[in-house]
C-alpha cells in the first residue's frame, strides 16, 4: 500500500576532525535518505535549513528521490566532533540559537525528531518518535502532537529526561502510561538495543562491524526501524534487529540508504555477545596531548560499560620501583588492554609484551605509524585499530562473556 511519509526535524553542516567528514545532513536529514528505498509512496523532508545548505543537500536529495520541503532561515547551525563518540560543539552555540516557530506536521506516516531551533507538532496515524536530546528531551504529546499508533526510540538519558527513571521498564512503563506509546525502542549502544512492549522485553544484539562511525549511527537505527516498522509492517523486534543490522553496514560503508530487509538477512553480520570486565589503558601521558587522549579514552570506555584500570589515575607518577609493580599487578587483573601505540612510546610497548605472554587479549589504536612497526603486534594477535573509536568499540567488544 502506498503512503505518504514525512521525515520532520534537524537538517545540519556536520564535520568530524578524525575521520574526516563534512556533509549536510542532521538527523532528519539522514533519516529521510535512509528510508527513501523502503516507502512505496512519496518520502517528503521537513525542516528548517539555510540556503548554504538547501543547495547543498538538493541534488542528494534529487537522486534519493526525497522531496525537499525546508523553510528558509538565515541560521546555518553546524556540529562539529573531534571524533564520532565525543560532544559536538555546536554553532551558533545553544544559548545564543534564535528559537523559529514550531513546524506542524500532518501526514499519514510521520518520523519526527528532535531539534535544537524549533519543536515539532505532529499529526499521524503511525508516528516514530526519536527526541534526540539528553538533558531536555520531551514526551511526544507534551507540546499537542498525536498518532493512533506510536513508537518511541531514544537512549538511556533521553528516557531518563523524559520519563524520571533509567529503567529500561520503569521509563517504557511511563511512556505506555504518559505518552501512550505502542512500543519503546532502548539503544544502549555497545550493548545493542531493547525493544520493550507493555508485557515483554526482547534484547536486540548489536552486530560486529570492521570500522565503527558512530555519527549519525543512532539516525540509521531510527530510521531504519521506522521503515521497517512503520511503513513496511514488520512486527517490532524484527524491525529492529533489521535496523541494528542496517547500522553495522552503514559503520562500515559510512553511505546511505541501507540494503532493503533481504540484504540485511542475507548479510554476513555477526551479533556481539555483550561482555563485562576491566580494560587496562596502556598509553604514555608525558603532554597534555597525551593525556587528553587518555582522558577521552577512559571515559568513552566508562561510558560503553566498562570498568578501566588506568596507570595515571589508580597508581600515578612515582619511582620506578613502585610503579612498574603497581601497574603490572593492576594489568594482571584485567581481562583487556586498550594501547595507544601511537609513537610507539618505549612502557607501552613493553606493557602490550607483558599482557601477551600473560594471554590478555590486546587492542590498539595506532593511527598513523607503519605497517613494519606493527608488525609484532599484528602477527602475535593483537587488534590494530586506526581510528578512535574503532578501538574502543573493538576493546569493549573483547571483553568476556
Amino acid at each position: 500500500m502506498s503512503r505518504d511519509i514525512t521525515v520532520v526535524g534537524g537538517v545540519y553542516h556536520e564535520r568530524c576532525l578524525q575521520p574526516a567528514w563534512d556533509q549536510v545532513y542532521g538527523s532528519a536529514g539522514r533519516a529521510a535518505f535512509t528510508i527513501a528505498q523502503l516507502a512505496s509512496g512519496r518520502v517528503r523532508l521537513h525542516g528548517y535549513a539555510n540556503r548554504k545548505l538547501q543547495d547543498r543537500i538538493a541534488f542528494e536529495a534529487s537522486l534519493a528521490e526525497v522531496e525537499l520541503d525546508l523553510v528558509e532561515t538565515e541560521q546555518l547551525i553546524t556540529f562539529d566532533y573531534v571524533h564520532t563518540l565525543a560532544v559536538p560543539a555546536i554553532t551558533p552555540a545553544p544559548v545564543i540559537l534564535r528559537k523559529l516557530p514550531n513546524l506542524v506536521v500532518e501526514n499519514d506516516v510521520v518520523i519526527r525528531y528532535g531539534m535544537v531551533e524549533a519543536d515539532v507538532v505532529v499529526s499521524a496515524r503511525v508516528a516514530v518518535y526519536d527526541p534526540q536530546s539528553a538533558f531536555h528531551a520531551r514526551a511526544f504529546r507534551e507540546n499537542g502532537s498525536s498518532a493512533a499508533r506510536l513508537a518511541v526510540v531514544l537512549n538511556r538519558l533521553e528516557l531518563l529526561s523524559i520519563t524520571g527513571s533509567d529503567d529500561p521498564r520503569v521509563g517504557a512503563d511511563w511512556l505506555f502510561e504518559h505518552d501512550d506509546a505502542e512500543v519503546v525502542v532502548l539503544k544502549m549502544g555497545a550493548m545493542g538495543a531493547l525493544v520493550v512492549t507493555p508485557d515483554a522485553e526482547h534484547p536486540v544484539p548489536l552486530y560486529a562491524s570492521d570500522t565503527v562511525w558512530k555519527l549519525g549511527s543512532g539516525d540509521v537505527f531510527s530510521s531504519t526501524f521506522a521503515g521497517f516498522w512503520a511503513i513496511q509492517g514488520i512486527e517490532a523486534v524484527e524491525a529492529a534487529d533489521l535496523a541494528s543490522r542496517a547500522t553495522a553496514w552503514y559503520c562500515n560503508e559510512r553511505t546511505l540508504p541501507p540494503p532493503n530487509a533481504a540484504g540485511l538477512r542475507a548479510g554476513s553480520a555477526t551479533p556481539i555477545k555483550p561482555g563485562k570486565g576491566r580494560i587496562y589503558l596502556a598509553a604514555p601521558f608525558f603532554d597534555l596531548g597525551q593525556r587528553w587522549l587518555v582522558e577521552e579514552t577512559r571515559l568513552a570506555l566508562i561510558d560503553a560499560g566498562a570498568q578501566v584500570f588506568s596507570p595515571v589515575h589508580e597508581i600515578g607518577p612515582g619511582k620506578a620501583d613502585v610503579v612498574a609493580p603497581a601497574d603490572l599487578l593492576g594489568l594482571e587483573s584485567c581481562d583487556v588492554v586498550f594501547a595507544i601505540l601511537n609513537g610507539m612510546d618505549p612502557g607501552t610497548v613493553f606493557e602490550v609484551g607483558y599482557a601477551k605472554k600473560k594471554g590478555i587479549p590486546i587492542v590498539a589504536l595506532a593511527e598513523n605509524e607503519k605497517e613494519e612497526d606493527l608488525k609484532m603486534f599484528v602477527g602475535s594477535g593483537a587488534i590494530i585499530a586506526k581510528d578512535f573509536v574503532t578501538a574502543v568499540y573493538k576493546a569493549i567488544w573483547s571483553l568476556p562473556t
